[in-house]
């Protein structure tokens, strides 16, 4: 669900007030959101390359019992 303008601009006052009275608390937060999303790129990719695994070898069987 996006932000409406008004809800995302609340949003960066309260980012921005965060960085000028705790920078280290918003750097610690900054990296904990980019681990979340590499995470879920490293998931993502874990099954995209299962599947073409699965479909190589589905391929592979197929092609055999035809020969």
């Amino acid at each position: 669900m996006a932000l409406s303008m008004e809800e995302q601009r609340i949003l960066t006052q309260i980012e921005v007030r965060l960085s000028e009275d705790d920078p280290r608390l918003a750097q610690r937060l900054s990296r904990l959101g980019r681990a979340r999303t590499t995470r879920r790129v490293r998931v993502i990719a874990a099954i995209v390359i299962t599947a073409v695994v699965v479909l190589a070898a589905a391929a592979g069987g197929a092609i055999a019992a035809m020969s």
